[in-house]
């Protein structure tokens, strides 16, 4: 008698689709590509450390990260991934933290996929997501100073650097950057 193996878990529909990449939620069986990147040194240094060493922990971060700002808000952080291959590259989206007033936009990518526009490009389909299905008003991101990629693409990006500021229980100061999306004028105006 031969065994077949477990059908594995449909997998989410796209949330955002661009020229060459697909946003969709995160689920459990991203465990593997998330244990990479939030491990990378760059994540490390740059967005901080999140506890995720094994699948299993990945498997919760899921949950209780992006899974409940999905069931909370409606959005969260996105696997991106090439839309030719299915091939995860990195995060991007927007998150809600209790210590921002502000929605903020966040973005990672593994190394083998930086400076080819791909975070540029995630990004600013998030931006439309922002403003065009949530309706915000403002949209902020924090950036650790010395972060020149980071802070250099969210000018791309529009946003201005507003300050530094502290969040409670991070010792570090963070360069505040935000953009106002305006309402679109009303026809024949």
């Amino acid at each position: 008698m031969s065994t077949s193996p477990a059908p594995s878990a449909p997998v989410p529909p796209a949330i955002l689709v661009t020229g060459r990449l697909r946003l969709r939620r995160l689920v459990p069986e991203d465990a593997a590509f998330l244990v990479e990147l939030l491990n990378d040194p760059a994540f490390l240094a740059n967005i901080g450390d999140r506890g995720v060493r094994t699948p299993a922990d990945a498997v919760a971060y899921v949950e209780k990260g992006p899974g409940a700002s999905y069931a909370r808000h409606g959005f969260g952080l996105y696997r991106v991934e090439l839309a030719a291959t299915g091939t995860p590259i990195g995060l991007c989206g927007l998150v809600k933290r209790d210590t921002l007033p502000d929605v903020d936009v966040g973005f990672a990518f593994l190394p083998a996929f930086r400076s080819q526009g791909y975070a540029l490009e995630a990004a600013r389909a998030v931006l439309d997501e922002a403003h065009d299905r949530v309706g915000l008003a403002r949209l902020v991101a924090i950036v650790k100073p010395g972060n020149v990629a980071s802070a250099r693409l969210l000018l791309k990006l529009g946003m201005r650097l507003e300050g530094r500021i502290r969040l409670p229980h991070d010792p570090d100061e963070l360069e505040l950057y935000a953009i106002e999306f305006h309402a679109p004028e009303a026809p024949g105006r």
